[in-house]
């Protein structure tokens, strides 16, 4: 498709954590960019690669310290939120700095913090100055609640909608490439 993207995440000293190859835009406002990756390609900061086994609608904003990746398994859908810095945009993609704390929430709407660890040996060995700190944990407290209130991305739905519009976006640059194709072969 003609509207992809790399999403590429860095830890607070520079260093490459993760890039997703190939994720797809399917819009994007002022504020909020949302992406899909289905069996995308991606490359760890220490050079491992690996494949995502189902595809994903991700929601990225420049006004909040996370981001919300909704993972379609088994007719269900599994949050996962990275509490980062707001997305900003260049020629080479998407980018954010991963700030370790996660949330995972399952379809039954449960949720578990994780990597609060690693977020507290971070503080020290990459000096996360105080304000960051602070926040980094108001953010977690307002992701929170907006689980909490079902806010959007937080319902099926809304998920399932901009599902919806990849596939459309997919199908009419397949049908494309099949019309070039045949326009070649005269």
């Amino acid at each position: 498709m003609d509207n992809r993207i790399e999403v590429i995440s860095y830890k607070h000293n520079g260093d490459l954590h993760r890039i997703w190859q190939q994720a797809h835009v399917v819009r994007e406002t002022n504020d909020t960019m949302i992406v899909v990756n289905d069996k995308a390609n991606v490359i760890d900061g220490d050079g491992r690669r690996w494949k995502t086994k189902e595809p994903a609608v991700c929601y990225f904003y420049k006004d909040y310290w996370f981001n919300i990746i909704c993972m379609l398994r088994n007719n269900s859908i599994y949050y996962y939120c990275n509490l980062s810095s707001p997305y900003v945009k260049d020629v080479e993609g998407l980018k954010y700095i991963d700030y370790e704390l996660d949330v995972k929430v399952f379809p039954s709407g449960d949720c578990i913090i994780l990597d609060r660890d690693e977020f507290e040996f971070n503080q020290v060995d990459y000096e996360y100055p105080e304000k960051l700190v602070q926040i980094v944990e108001k953010e977690m407290k307002d992701l929170l609640e907006r689980i909490e209130r079902g806010d959007i991305p937080f319902t099926s739905d809304s998920v399932l909608k901009d599902y919806d519009i990849y596939l459309n976006l997919k199908k009419q640059m397949n049908r494309k490439k099949k019309y070039q194709t045949v326009q070649n072969k005269k």
